[in-house]
């Protein structure tokens, strides 16, 4: 049998940066150095975000089932970003307008990210720094730059020379595809503009106005990271001046991207990242999440049924495997439709599953379970294409009903093969709750449906084939189908 290291080699990535598939070399074979820009932690961790943290963590399931030895990391932003390169970052605005110390944002919206990617089952990372706690390496970092003539200080901010860049290094928006031709003609006009040599430049170091409430020492006075220079200086402290694969959202290409790229290349004259990755982003009944139109969810909301968008509560394993029908480049929706389907696909594996050891075993094989299994990581190692994977599990599943059934059965040891992969696709790669009681929509459904058997059963044997037919008929109209057989009566959702 093949073993997981096996399949490595075939492994592609699509890297935005060449805009292609290409085959994936780490530079130190069998390690990898994986950075994913995390949450700036200012209000509660948005879905479509989550999204993106679940793809990435399939992503650092997959590499370490092949044998990788993987070192994860994804920052916390809790300083320094930004709002449209203003004066003002989005947690001290939050904390101004709650009138608490920033600090306490920070805290609670951390917790609160934390709680939710562990409700969904994700992996924690292998690091998870903070930008606060790096103030004195962005400042160096920053003091380097200027050392190199490519940033400028005004009135105390430091700012990156785009144009200087663009000319003498290398060329600016090659991640996104931008000319900085174009970028200078569609440039707004925003608070701070004025003290760039040019409207492109960005942000090292920003002066603290008196109203700022975060702020630190440095050599050009009291002030705040930039956005973009804190995730250069995390990611390169940790995984070096060159690493393998950079994640994030679609949505953080350019200017985020763009500008870690730059950076990265000023100081160290190398590119940063060999592989970059971007999720795609999350859409809601046909239209782009938005707080402004009213068109957006809350995770919690979603697992608590506490909503006016959805009939109903879905639980964190139904909306992890809803995320992984699409393939994490592409748009996805959300919809009561499409997370109904992730409901009842994702119980129909969990009920193939338990059906493993019900297949007899024989000599002759109906269903080739290695070429089942090399189809499965054939789909994976196509650019992490989860949608492939969970159809071909879907066949497998179709083969074990049969099998379960009486059509045709396993020799021992592919019966063990097919348990095994089972297990390895959907838990450990997929990274679905080994528990079933989490991947039900509903935890109390299997006892709730076992009263109602009990019930039939009683009826029947009294002879009250009217109130049997009515238990029957109503759950096979919401979708419950009841099966007597030698054993009992069973259920089946279909």
């Amino acid at each position: 049998m093949k073993k997981a290291e096996d399949y490595r080699k075939d492994l592609k990535i699509f890297n935005s940066l060449t805009g292609q598939k290409e085959p994936f070399t780490p530079l130190v074979p069998g390690h990898v150095g994986m950075y994913v820009c995390g949450p700036t932690v200012y209000s509660h961790v948005h879905l479509g975000n989550v999204r993106t943290f679940v793809s990435f963590d399939v992503i650092y399931r997959y590499l370490k089932h092949l044998g990788f030895k993987v070192r994860y990391v994804r920052n916390i932003t809790d300083a320094g970003h930004l709002e449209d390169d203003s004066d003002e970052d989005k947690i001290s605005k939050k904390a101004r307008l709650e009138k608490i110390e920033p600090m306490e944002i920070v805290q609670k919206y951390t917790v609160d990210f934390h709680r939710i990617l562990d409700k969904i089952n994700n992996l924690p990372p292998s690091i998870e720094p903070t930008a606060t706690g790096h103030i004195i390496e962005q400042i160096e970092a920053t003091k380097e730059i200027l050392t190199k003539g490519l940033a400028y200080e005004v009135n105390g901010s430091v700012y990156f020379d785009v144009i200087k860049y663009n000319k003498e290094v290398d060329r600016y928006g090659k991640l996104s595809g931008r000319k900085i031709e174009e970028l200078i003609a569609n440039t707004r006009d925003l608070e701070g503009q004025d003290e760039k040599r040019n409207p492109q430049d960005f942000a090292l170091w920003k002066k603290a106005k008196p109203k700022h409430i975060m702020r630190w020492p440095s050599p050009w006075g009291e002030g705040f990271p930039g956005w973009h220079l804190e995730c250069t200086v995390m990611s390169t402290k940790y995984l070096g001046e060159q690493f393998d694969i950079h994640g994030g959202g679609m949505d953080l290409k350019f200017p985020h991207h763009e500008c870690e790229i730059a950076q990265g290349k000023a100081l160290s004259g190398k590119d940063p990242v060999r592989y970059w990755m971007h999720a795609n982003m999350l859409t809601m009944n046909g239209k782009k999440m938005s707080k402004s139109t009213g068109n957006t969810i809350l995770p919690e909301e979603i697992f608590s049924g506490n909503n006016d968008k959805l009939k109903k509560p879905y639980s964190p394993a139904v909306v992890r495997f809803f995320f992984l029908m699409a393939q994490y480049r592409n748009v996805l929706d959300l919809s009561e439709e499409a997370l109904e389907s992730a409901e009842k696909g994702l119980r129909r594996l969990w009920e193939a599953y338990d059906k493993i050891k019900d297949i007899p075993e024989t000599e002759s094989e109906g269903f080739d379970v290695q070429k089942w299994r090399d189809g499965l990581y054939e789909a994976m190692n196509d650019d992490f294409n989860t949608p492939v994977t969970v159809a071909r599990l879907f066949e497998g599943a179709k083969a074990i009903n049969k099998m379960s059934a009486g059509e045709g059965g396993l020799a021992p040891e592919s019966k063990q093969l097919l348990k095994q992969t089972f297990e390895d696709f959907m838990f450990e790669i997929l990274g679905l709750p080994e528990n079933r009681d989490e991947c039900a929509g509903n935890r109390n459904l299997d006892h709730v449906l076992k009263i109602l058997i009990d019930l039939r059963n009683r009826a029947r044997q009294q002879k009250n084939w009217e109130l049997a037919d009515k238990i029957r008929d109503e759950l096979a109209a919401i979708g419950i189908q009841l099966k007597d057989g030698k054993d009992g009566t069973t259920y089946e959702i279909v």
